[in-house]
């Protein structure tokens, strides 16, 4: 299952303020700076340090070692500050487990993210943590499904994915994997990937796994 809107929200909007400052460069640019480097940052190709030295560089700041260490440090400490669990995440985590349902968590994110599923409790409830950054590959490739599926021993047939996107489940799908995606607010427009169960929340998913 997904980790960002599906198990935790985290407010980005601190990183897009505080992180630019910090680094003496405007904001807009600051943005369209990472918006270019961010596929490789989620695929492992290039650190958060060496990304935010890029960054500097491309906005006429010299990458001085004290200031991409800070830049790094804090956004890590933004993320740790900013994430909240739904109130369903870890209790539906710990139901699974205790049923022996095998949990990979599948994440389109950097390096980060690995502490933060640590702190919030996540880890310890989970098969694998199978984290874009770490395996070289995004959703909705059908890589990193068949990197989760392989970890936790289970066939494209008796699984099932969660996620709020619905490319994500799109992929997951043509992976051979039911799909379904959770809508905790409004749907925003967004269209339903054909084949996708719809949930509300994830006591909903656990319904579908007693099905």
């Amino acid at each position: 299952m997904d980790v960002y809107d599906t198990l935790l929200r985290c407010d980005f909007l601190a990183h897009k303020a505080e992180l630019p400052a910090l680094a003496g460069v405007p904001a807009d640019s600051w943005q369209e700076a990472y918006w270019r480097i961010d596929r490789a940052l989620n695929t492992g190709r290039i650190s958060k340090t060496d990304g935010f030295a890029q960054i500097l560089r491309e906005n006429g700041v010299e990458p001085r070692t004290d200031l991409v260490r800070e830049l790094v440090d804090r956004d890590e400490e933004l993320l740790l500050a900013t994430a909240r669990l739904f109130d369903d995440a870890l209790p539906f985590l710990e139901r699974l487990r205790s049923r022996g349902i095998k949990i990979a968590i599948v994440s389109n994110c950097t390096a980060s993210t690995r502490p933060l599923l640590a702190e919030l409790g996540v880890t310890a409830l989970a098969d694998a943590l199978v984290l874009s950054c770490e395996v070289g590959a995004v959703k909705p490739q059908a890589e990193i499904f068949g990197c989760a599926l392989e970890r936790v021993g289970v066939a494209a047939a008796g699984a099932l994915f969660v996620d709020d996107q619905p490319g994500y489940c799109a992929g997951a799908i043509a992976a051979g994997i039911a799909a379904a995606q959770i809508v905790r607010g409004e749907l925003d427009g967004r269209v339903l990937a054909a084949g996708t169960t719809v949930v509300r929340s994830l006591a909903e998913v656990e319904a579908m796994l007693s099905a």
